[in-house]
């Protein structure tokens, strides 16, 4: 069977059963309001938000919605993130569990400075 190219975020959430979706939906209103000028982009076949640079992407899996917020806020957030499955640039948040709105919004954040602080720097090098 061949994978769905998804090409709206729309789309995306709408592909998954609807507790799915309010999960979806919950995780790009939260990241929305971090970030309310980013451009919503599918990339990757995933949702993602990007502004200079791709600052985060999520997705929903079987038994979490993965969050992507590349490796730097990995080591940041460290004791925020004790109670979560992590990995280099992932944090896997459970179905059961109510997402964790403030700190979605402190990582998104965080991104957000960095990649002003990465494309200022590109722009210097100019």
């Amino acid at each position: 069977m061949a994978t769905v190219k998804f090409k709206t975020i729309d789309e995306y959430h709408a592909a998954f059963p609807a507790d799915i979706q309010l999960l979806l939906d919950k995780m790009r209103v939260t990241i929305r309001q971090a970030v309310p000028g980013a451009a919503e982009v599918i990339s990757y076949n995933m949702p993602a938000f990007r502004q200079h640079g791709v600052l985060v992407y999520y997705a929903a899996n079987k038994a979490h919605i993965g969050f992507y917020p590349t490796a730097s806020p990995m080591t940041v957030f460290a004791a925020d993130l004790e109670q979560y499955n992590t990995s280099k640039g992932a944090i896997q948040f459970p179905l059961d569990k109510p997402l964790p709105v403030t700190l979605i919004k402190k990582i998104v954040k965080y991104r957000v400075q960095e990649d002003i602080e990465k494309a200022a720097a590109k722009k210097k090098k100019k």
